[in-house]
């Protein structure tokens, strides 16, 4: 039987409370979050982990003490497993996980995948929406660690196929009938933001989240108020915007409600369980902003997981690209389907 390895890759979480500021450390000492050499990235990095680490101990707490995300991305590696089998039951298909700033990280990932010995190798980031500080930085992880067998390809981006659209669709229908269909209601879609210099040299995280709210809307005419905002700043470089905590001011000061969907996340985690729920919950009751609701992340949702199946199975073809209509307009030099073509040439 042939043998196909799937890596899902996700950013990763403390599992406890020691772990907080080794893997803040971790995030920051990236050189896709953190653009400087490292003889300056490493101790601003210790700088910033210690700094934050308090602040970002009480979040963990607030969520029972660990990240729920290493639970999350397991319950979908084993849905999407038992997808793969069903639908390719000729395949030996099996999923792994690595994560990015915290365990199970890409070396240990890679052992595990090269004493499974497969045949081929799908790289499925979990990130929708392609991005140099997320994807790209996952993707490059992974290559410098594994050594083992097996014909890699990458599915690089998914932000408008029909699955994870349908899966949004639902929940943000689900939350909506939920709360008694309530009018006056304005549906924020929320991603995490980037610093605005890093879209301006090509990146295109931005425009493929507005592709994602775009495809969302459109069948959700009954939600026709509607607006993509970004949240998570951190640091003083001027970032995406609107933010979503002024767009929910704006909202208050309009006398309307919101319906915050998280668009760029597919698992809970601090920033939907802790920033979304609590923080930006805090800013609506101050800025009488009512109701606020909040929509789930896609998770083990069938269609979701179905379409991952789908992205695996027709990766086989292809080195590295999109999976669904998706193509990244002129002018995205990071894209990574135009980096590979530029590499070709």
């Amino acid at each position: 039987m042939k043998k196909l390895a799937v890596v899902l890759f996700n950013l990763g979480g403390p599992d406890d409370m020691k772990a907080v500021k080794p893997f803040l450390f971790n995030l920051f000492r990236d050189p896709s979050i953190i653009q400087l050499p490292a003889v300056a990235r490493l101790p601003l990095a210790a700088l910033i982990a210690t700094t934050r680490s308090k602040m970002a101990t009480a979040n963990y707490a607030r969520m029972g003490g660990a990240s729920p995300l290493l639970p999350e991305t397991q319950a979908q590696a084993g849905a999407l497993e038992a997808a793969l089998k069903a639908k390719a039951p000729e395949l030996g298909a099996r999923c792994f996980i690595a994560m990015r700033y915290w365990k199970p990280f890409a070396a240990e990932t890679a052992r595990q995948v090269a004493a499974f010995a497969p045949d081929e190798i799908v790289l499925l980031p979990l990130y929708p929406q392609y991005s140099t500080t997320t994807t790209a930085s996952s993707l490059k992880d992974w290559l410098s660690v594994y050594k083992g067998p097996g014909r890699s390809r990458t599915v690089c981006c998914y932000p408008t196929a029909q699955g994870l659209i349908e899966a949004h669709v639902q929940a943000i229908g689900a939350a909506w009938v939920s709360a008694g269909s309530p009018p006056n209601l304005r549906l924020l879609f929320s991603a995490h933001g980037l610093p605005q210099r890093v879209v301006e040299a090509g990146d295109p995280y931005q425009a493929q989240v507005e592709a994602t709210a775009a495809a969302i809307a459109q069948r959700l005419p009954q939600l026709a108020d509607w607006r993509v905002c970004y949240q998570s700043r951190v640091g003083r470089l001027a970032w995406l915007g609107p933010s979503t905590d002024d767009e929910i001011r704006r909202a208050g000061a309009e006398g309307k409600g919101v319906l915050v969907a998280p668009i760029a996340f597919v698992s809970e985690h601090v920033e939907t369980l802790v920033e979304l729920d609590h923080d930006y919950a805090k800013v609506a009751r101050e800025a009488g902003c009512s109701p606020y609701l909040r929509v789930r992340t896609p998770g083990v949702q069938a269609d979701f997981i179905a379409e991952l199946a789908k992205a695996v199975l027709e990766a086989a073809g292809e080195e590295v690209g999109p999976h669904g209509p998706w193509r990244c307009p002129a002018g995205h030099a990071k894209c990574a389907l135009r980096a590979r073509e530029g590499k070709a040439a």
